[in-house]
């Protein structure tokens, strides 16, 4: 029975296929708004070298001198300019007392991958401001 529901549907796609039916993005609708999509092409070998967020989350943060500033929380796009900050968890021992602190991503040095703040210290980065995370 699986079999022949698997086959039906590989025979509707192909069907689908030849027939041509195409979507155009220009009628897609969310919320009842009519949506527009525009495409840019890409470098994707440049792309290729990038690096992914789900990647650098967690990841240890060091100075120039290898000590252990903090730990990558997270990463946020600004709402206005789409700059691109990562936030650090800093301070505190056994996670207790530790807060976060948002840093420009263009900042980071990432090479080998370890990532690098040059120029930070601990108590420099403990004494910028705490960031909070706005509710959801």
């Amino acid at each position: 029975m699986i079999q022949r529901s698997i086959t039906l549907f590989l025979a509707g796609l192909v069907a689908a296929g030849a027939i041509g039916v195409t979507i155009d993005a220009s009628d897609a609708a969310a919320q009842g708004a009519p949506q527009s999509v525009t495409q840019t092409r890409v470098d994707v070998v440049q792309m290729g070298g990038g690096f992914r967020a789900s990647k650098l989350s967690g990841a240890t943060v060091y100075n120039s001198d290898k000590d252990r500033i903090g730990t990558i929380d997270d990463l946020i796009l600004s709402p206005s300019d789409r700059n691109a900050f990562v936030i650090l968890s800093v301070g505190g021992f056994l996670g207790m007392g530790k807060h976060y602190v948002a840093v420009p991503f263009s900042n980071l040095q990432i090479s080998d991958k370890q990532v690098v703040l040059p120029n930070a210290t601990k108590q420099s980065i403990e004494a910028l401001p705490e960031f909070k995370y706005a509710p959801d």
